[in-house]
């Protein structure tokens, strides 16, 4: 799929992932609409790249309702969608002093992450689905899983179960939407340099970059924002779920 004056919607694409990712899309004349709950980092990121910000939280169903609506009025039915919105908790099983992992915290991260992504996957599609195709293809769908979804460490089960989901849907997915010509694709980045890593200090950083085979560092998020343009362009990337990381398999902590 071409890009240029094409609609798309980047969750989470304030920073980080999606914030790289909106950025290359405006540089490819795409007309791009963030969704991210941080109003102060979207709104500067639509301005710097002449996109639309539309506050969101993903796991509502009329924020997002009312986000696509927005979007729509402004650039049109969108045609791409990349789901980059996410949070990481950490959290054991069973903690200190034999304490459980909080319910709480566990349905969170599954409620944004994987619920999050199929919510915005359903109401974009049901419009994309209406549109007249480009070419063989009515839209695109690239979500964002994580090297945890296979490889997950101790202290991760809520965000490796809520990968390991948006890993498992990617297909039946695909298939729900092949009927009107929009493909699904998964991306499962590695260590990545994202705004989350950013409060740790720099010895720790290069310190997990250094397990990466090759190259020995963190990716760039603009390395994940060449896989979303690779995807986009090439029609037989579907149903599949590709690992951006370096040959890195995860230890146990």
């Amino acid at each position: 799929m071409e890009l240029k004056n094409v609609a798309a919607i980047v969750t989470g694409g304030a920073s980080g992932l999606g914030g790289a990712t909106a950025e290359l899309l405006a540089a490819q004349a795409a007309k791009v609409a963030i969704f991210d709950l941080n109003e102060e980092l979207g709104n500067a990121h639509a301005a710097k790249i002449g996109g639309a910000f539309f506050k969101v939280n993903v796991t509502d169903d009329a924020s997002v309702a009312d986000a696509i609506a927005g979007a729509e009025k402004a650039h049109g039915i969108a045609r791409v969608l990349v789901n980059c919105a996410g949070i990481a908790i950490g959290a054991k099983t069973v903690g200190r002093e034999f304490a459980p992992h909080a319910l709480d915290q566990f349905r969170k991260v599954i409620e944004i992450n994987l619920i999050g992504t199929f919510n915005t996957i359903a109401k974009f599609s049901a419009r994309a689905a209406t549109l007249e195709p480009l070419g063989e293809e009515r839209g695109v769908i690239i979500n964002t899983a994580s090297a945890a979804a296979y490889d997950g460490q101790i202290g991760q089960a809520a965000y490796a179960a809520s990968k390991g989901g948006v890993v498992a849907l990617t297909l039946p997915v695909a298939r729900d939407l092949a009927q009107y010509g929009i493909r699904v694709m998964t991306i499962a980045p590695g260590i990545f340099w994202t705004p989350m890593m950013s409060s740790m200090p720099p010895a720790v950083q290069e310190a997990l970059g250094k397990q990466v085979p090759f190259p020995s560092r963190m990716g760039k998020p603009e390395e994940y924002a060449l896989l979303v343009q690779s995807i986009i362009a090439n029609p037989m990337l579907n149903g599949e779920v590709i690992r951006l990381d370096g040959a890195i398999r995860m230890p146990p902590k």
